[in-house]
């Protein structure tokens, strides 16, 4: 089957992999994109070592984040506009973006001490907006990429950020500066490289920056079968504890929190703190 070729940079090259969930049809709540294909047909192989799950099937999603995953997820710019506001009215404890946010602060507050100036974040994969809407509210100075300029435009709009409409392996330091931490809020299970990503931010990271990461987590979700979110068709991979911290590893990271969560929607989901490896 050809398609995407999800990849964690595995030595074992796959020789672990255990056919899991298959698909015939979209599972419930998947959003219907329009795919350039007339069979729906996918799957999903774990790794009977790490307890990685890779999305497999034959559907080209190469052009989905530049224009389709926008219409067919919010129904283009307004509907961005309107889900942006919709999600900073809930109450917190409704919230897993509330969650999110006090994590993420009380992490910089331990690891940097009191800020006497803005704290500087880069926020990949900013999609609506809502987490960086919360960070410039608490006092941050948050920078985002997005690969649909309209949703980068959304951003400098509706949120009032910096937004670039770039890969980020091609955004240089020069053009934002060192940071204190870079985000990817649901953003690495929907690249089929995830390592290759991690890797190209680590220059951006000033004296004491960390990557903040957020993953669907398999070991939670696949106890609750095939329909669950967290494997729907845009997720090249469903993570493990330990395939995350493989994957940074793989990245020039080192891991210094993982941590397992059922958030206030329902995901499953892992979050993880990471910061520039030593040298050997």
């Amino acid at each position: 089957m050809s398609g995407p070729r999800p990849t964690l940079r595995c030595s074992c090259s796959g020789r672990h992999l255990t056919e899991a969930f298959v698909y015939d049809a979209p599972p419930e709540g998947e959003v219907r994109f329009d795919l350039p294909t007339a069979q729906y047909s996918r799957a999903y192989d774990c790794c009977s070592l790490c307890g990685h799950w890779f999305g497999r099937h034959a559907i080209d999603l190469a052009a989905l984040y530049e224009r389709g995953y926008v219409d067919a997820t919010y129904g283009g710019p307004a509907g961005m506009r309107a889900r942006l506001e919709q999600v900073l009215a809930l109450p917190p404890e409704q919230s897993d973006n509330a969650g999110r946010v006090a994590r993420l602060i009380a992490f910089a507050r331990a690891r940097f001490g009191p800020a006497t100036a803005p704290r500087r974040l880069l926020d990949i994969g900013a999609g609506t907006g809502v987490f960086p809407a919360a960070m410039k509210a608490a006092g941050w100075t948050v920078i985002a990429v997005e690969p649909d300029p309209r949703t980068a435009a959304h951003l400098r709009d509706a949120v009032g950020i910096t937004a670039h409409a770039v890969p980020i392996e091609e955004l240089a330091s020069t053009q934002i500066g060192q940071v204190d931490a870079i985000t990817f809020n649901k953003v690495l299970e929907h690249v089929e490289d995830p390592v290759t990503m991690l890797a190209a931010v680590r220059p951006l990271l000033g004296a004491g920056g960390f990557v903040y990461v957020e993953v669907p987590d398999a070991e939670g979700a696949a106890a609750y079968g095939p329909g669950r979110e967290e494997f729907f068709i845009e997720h090249h991979h469903v993570f493990s504890a330990a395939s995350t911290v493989m994957m940074a590893a793989r990245a020039g990271l080192g891991t210094l929190a993982v941590e397992r969560l059922r958030e206030p929607s329902g995901k499953f989901t892992l979050r993880a703190f990471f910061e520039v490896a030593a040298s050997p």
